[in-house]
């Protein structure tokens, strides 16, 4: 599998659903209904493919393995051999509670976030990163999640 990061815009051949493996059992208790959050918010960004609830240790081995970066990340995304986003459980806990965000509202923005990744989005440059972030707050809002990037 390659990673996001280096692999570039994602590949025609897209499934026609979105497939939620919940590999760390935490996740239920931290986000009641994970399954549904993470469909809905994968459906609403226009994505298909899988989404794996994943514990941190897993998502570390991954980030090491293909971004050479021996540390758990909020999320991860593959374009080959198909579309496929991992999340981890302890990262996304940890910045919704520093964020005070609702964890199930934190999983949405970021299954949005892998999705736009997936369709070929980056936020390496400022003006990137507004373009998504933008795109990021306009889908949310349809979920009816707060704007992750409103300043209070």
């Amino acid at each position: 599998m390659d990673p996001e990061a280096s692999s570039g815009p994602a590949q025609a051949g897209f499934r026609d659903e979105v497939n939620v493996i919940v590999a760390e059992p935490a996740w239920r208790r931290l986000v009641p209904h994970a399954e549904s959050v993470a469909t809905r918010a994968a459906r609403a960004a226009g994505a298909s493919g899988t989404v794996v609830l994943a514990a941190d240790r897993t998502v570390r081995r991954l980030n090491a393995r293909h971004r050479h970066r021996n540390q758990p990340t909020n999320v991860l995304t593959y374009t080959q051999p198909a579309p496929e986003m991992l999340l981890a459980l302890g990262v996304i806990r940890r910045e919704a509670a520093a964020a005070r965000r609702r964890p199930a509202h934190h999983l949405a923005h970021l299954v949005v976030h892998g999705a736009l990744h997936l369709a070929g989005h980056d936020h390496h440059h400022p003006g990137d990163a507004r373009r998504m972030e933008l795109a990021e707050a306009r889908i949310l809002h349809r979920l009816r999640v707060p704007n992750p990037w409103k300043r209070a």
